[in-house]
C-alpha cells in the first residue's frame, strides 16, 4: 500500500490592486451621486432660479422621506 499526502497551500487573499471594478459599476455610482445631491442639496447653486424651484418641488417629498430638512 502507498502512502501519498497531500500538503495543503494555504489560500492567498486578493489584493486591493487586483480587483477591477467594470466602468458600468464607476458610472452607476456617479449617477447615484449625483441623484442623491440633486434629491437633497439642490436648491440654485447649478440651475437657474425658475428651473431650481421646479426640481425643489419634484424632489419635495423624497427629501423630506430621506429626513432632509428643506423648509
Amino acid at each position: 500500500m502507498t502512502n501519498s499526502s497531500v500538503v495543503a497551500v494555504p489560500a492567498r487573499p486578493a489584493s486591493l490592486a487586483s480587483i477591477r471594478v467594470p466602468l458600468w459599476a464607476w458610472a452607476l455610482l456617479a449617477f447615484a451621486v449625483f441623484a442623491l445631491y440633486f434629491v437633497s442639496q439642490e436648491n440654485g447653486a447649478l440651475l437657474s432660479a425658475s428651473n431650481a424651484q421646479m426640481l425643489h418641488e419634484l424632489t419635495h417629498d423624497a427629501r423630506h422621506a430621506l429626513g432632509v430638512p428643506c423648509h
